[in-house]
């Protein structure tokens, strides 16, 4: 359960999948100050008009760069809660835009504005000494915050699964696929989370008896293969599923491939490492801390795929 939020939270990238929940999560606490939420367009702040109780939300167009904008938007708020990144780099969105720079703006920005606190979403493996370039973007970015003036909690989670995310949908195509071929055959660990713990552990976070100027490793409840997790999710759509693989060298070609004659490629070389690497972690002291309980992973699989149980 949440426990009450009493005081307003600045949420940047509030119209991402993460974003959207947390926005629904205050609408639905009454003691939740209206959320105030920071956008980059028309088009994405028109696509919260669909959430429930808009009188509790404000809506802000800013360019996560901008920093007098966010300042702007941060005054009156208590805490900043910034869920801006990308896990694929393209010619025209690079890692240094959509992680840096954001996080050096937000973080001046939050200092000017008196914000008492930044909680922000990473992922497992961050690293500024990464060869891997999210992965060194994203500790690069993370550096950044954790050095402010206004203290931080860095959220670092692997996959999350909720609906709509891209995490379920691409286990959603590869458990009703009939056949999936899987890279190295699935034997990636992976911990996936419910998206409703993390929301959870993000407004849990926010608060004064979360230390700040820390980094907390999130995960699931159980760390299992890939292949496995495919098992898992075909069993929860009640279908059947056979395995291929494909060979690690195979798919780096691809990648490679796909980056140079591609702008926006299906897939990257350093998104191919993001996700093989492997998520093997102990979220038990984190859940300590944040006063929050796991989902298991079959009803997270089952809330992620809910609209195929409504029909």
């Amino acid at each position: 359960m949440l426990r009450a939020v009493t005081d307003r939270i600045l949420l940047t990238g509030a119209n991402g999948h993460l974003g959207r929940l947390v926005i629904r999560a205050l609408a639905d606490d009454p003691n939740a100050e209206p959320v105030r939420a920071v956008v980059r367009s028309e088009r994405a702040a028109r696509s919260l008009d669909d959430l429930p109780s808009p009188e509790r939300r404000e809506v802000r167009i800013v360019d996560y760069t901008d920093r007098a904008g966010l300042e702007d938007a941060a005054r009156g708020c208590n805490a900043a809660i910034h869920l801006v990144g990308i896990l694929k780099q393209t010619r025209n969105n690079r890692y240094e835009d959509a992680h840096e720079r954001p996080a050096e703006a937000l973080s001046l920005a939050c200092a000017a504005a008196g914000v008492s606190r930044i909680v922000h979403t990473s992922i497992h493996g961050a690293d500024p000494a990464s060869r891997n370039g999210c992965l060194a973007s994203r500790g690069r970015a993370d550096e950044i915050l954790l050095a402010s003036r206004v203290p931080a909690v860095i959220l670092r989670v692997p996959m999350v699964l909720g609906p709509g995310d891209a995490a379920a949908d691409a286990l959603r195509r590869q458990a009703t696929s009939g056949r999936a071929s899987l890279v190295r055959g699935g034997a990636t660990l992976e911990q996936p989370i419910a998206a409703s713990d993390v929301v959870a552990a993000l407004l849990a976070a926010t608060r004064p008896s979360v230390p700040g100027d820390s980094v907390i490793e999130l995960g699931g409840p159980e760390s299992l293969t890939h292949r496995a997790l495919v098992e898992r999710t075909a069993a929860v759509l009640g279908r059947e599923v056979s395995f291929g693989s494909t060979p690690l060298l195979a798919a780096r070609a691809f990648a490679w491939l796909a980056e140079t004659f591609s702008a926006d490629p299906p897939l990257t070389r350093d998104m191919l490492g993001v996700l093989e690497q492997d998520d093997r972690i102990d979220p038990q002291a984190a859940c300590e801390m944040l006063g929050i309980e796991l989902t298991p992973l079959d009803d997270a699989l089952r809330a992620a795929f809910h609209e195929e149980f409504a029909t």
